[in-house]
């Protein structure tokens, strides 16, 4: 009897223990999916705010990896010494120290450094002035070749192209230059009073692409030159890289369209109305560096109305040696000039 009551109790207990870890296991899972669904739903915020944030701010991804990361510093670096060293070209090129004339794969430059191109502005009507400058101090044929060879000046006349291509006046230029072989023929040029500042650019422009020269200048057709004389003078300014020389001269500025040297742009040189100092446009010479620098800048240099103002404007701005030579005044000859105006 005892036996049997106390067999009783054992099996109560036994189902009152089984009753609790049923119970338990029971929270328990109810409390992993309590757990689970909170997860789940903080992941499901999380996309939320990431896609949000990607909407709002336009990126299609919310991060990059570190490679990536590492990948775009040094593209930056490399765009900042690309950006230098175009700099230092661009530089380079300004001071004269590039040139499509440098012999290739190391070869010795043999053919002698011309000492300057000088280029005798001239128009169409003027076969007269060419041709007394022929007589009086360019030579002609086989000796223009031997002041070239020799002392290491070229000189040829310049013009541009009349404004109805292929006419009596471009004809009658063609000509003459087939029996002289002395000018240099600007087919992109229209000559025109007004377009006399552009032609003197140009000519610069063509004298730096086809001639590798110490030095380079502009003579009008009615100005008479001492070839030697300008030779031993342009020797002594060798050792200056950027060098302007000419007859330096200032000057009122014109406002009233009646008067003859009317400048349009005569606002851009103060209350005053003087122009700042620039070389006589009878003649004038300019260092290879200058020059080369009117290559690089031409499509972005102005013109004012009269070309020795234009060419004086290119090198206000510029660390360039301004040497006033008496000598290049043309207004007269006397005693060791360089030039006279007839």
């Amino acid at each position: 009897m005892h036996s049997r009551a106390s067999n009783n109790r054992l099996s109560a207990a036994g189902f009152r223990s089984r009753i609790w870890a049923l119970l338990f296991s029971m929270f328990a899972t109810m409390a992993s999916f309590y757990v689970a669904g909170r997860l789940w739903q903080d992941a499901e915020n999380r996309v939320y705010l990431i896609k949000e944030l990607d909407r709002r701010t336009g990126q299609g991804q919310s991060a990059i990896s570190v490679d990536d990361t590492l990948k775009i510093i040094a593209c930056r670096e490399q765009h900042k010494k690309l950006s230098a060293l175009e700099m230092d070209l661009a530089k380079a090129r300004q001071e004269g120290f590039v040139s499509k004339n440098l012999p290739e794969n190391g070869a010795a430059q043999t053919k002698k450094k011309i000492l300057a191109v000088i280029g005798i502005i001239t128009k169409f009507g003027r076969k007269n002035n060419r041709d007394a400058i022929r007589k009086a101090w360019m030579p002609t044929g086989a000796a223009l070749k031997n002041l070239e060879d020799e002392k290491g000046i070229i000189v040829r006349f310049v013009i541009g192209r009349s404004a109805n291509r292929g006419d009596s006046l471009d004809r009658d230029i063609d000509s003459e230059n087939s029996q002289t072989n002395d000018f240099i023929i600007l087919n992109d040029h229209t000559e025109a009073p007004e377009e006399q500042p552009k032609k003197i650019k140009l000519f610069f422009v063509h004298a730096v692409e086809h001639w590798d020269a110490e030095f380079y200048a502009k003579v009008n057709d009615d100005v008479y030159v001492n070839i030697d004389a300008l030779g031993a003078m342009l020797a002594t300014h060798l050792d200056k890289p950027r060098v302007y020389i000419g007859c330096m001269k200032s000057g009122e500025v014109f406002s009233e369209q009646s008067q003859k040297w009317y400048e349009p742009d005569w606002w851009k040189f103060g209350d005053g109305k003087k122009y700042f100092r620039h070389a006589s446009g009878e003649m004038l010479v300019i260092s290879q560096a200058l020059a080369k620098f009117i290559l690089i800048n031409r499509s972005i240099l102005r013109t004012y109305a009269h070309d020795d103002i234009s060419v004086g404007s290119w090198f206000i701005g510029l660390d360039a040696k301004h040497v006033d030579e008496r000598k290049f005044c043309c207004s007269s000859w006397s005693s060791g000039a360089i030039c006279a105006g007839v």
